[in-house]
């Protein structure tokens, strides 16, 4: 496999981080070809996304081309053994229609929240001290 599959994702959100890392382990440990970029110290540019679009969601670069959310999940899902029959389901369809609909609109918006309020605490906190 060439090195052509990058995933942008929010190191600073527990819940993307415990995630995005267990892919990261995951494959490292099979040696396969796929970066890990932290939105908060990488070159957005290469994704086309400012921070705040990237912290909104998954995108993944893959064969020059980014995908976001669920989109984003099937690229990842994909390139991993382990996650191929995921990805045939999810991608089903009807399945995957459900999928980017909870994910775009309950998922995504949920952890984005919580990232915000996040980063408005730390941001307060640092003004009080």
């Amino acid at each position: 496999m060439s090195d052509d599959t990058r995933v942008l994702f929010n190191a600073d959100c527990p819940i993307c981080n415990y995630e995005i890392s267990h892919y990261a382990n995951y494959s490292t440990a099979r040696g396969l070809a796929i970066r890990f970029d932290d939105l908060n110290d990488c070159d957005l540019a290469r994704y086309g996304v400012d921070k705040d679009a990237a912290a909104r969601r998954l995108h993944v670069l893959h064969d020059g081309q980014v995908y976001a959310g669920i989109d984003a999940f099937l690229v990842l899902w994909r390139r991993m053994p382990r996650y191929r029959p995921l990805a045939k389901l999810v991608g089903l369809p009807i399945i995957r229609q459900l999928a980017a609909a909870i994910y775009d609109h309950i998922l995504a918006p949920a952890l984005y929240t919580r990232h915000r309020r996040r980063v408005m605490r730390l941001q307060a906190a640092d003004r009080n001290s």
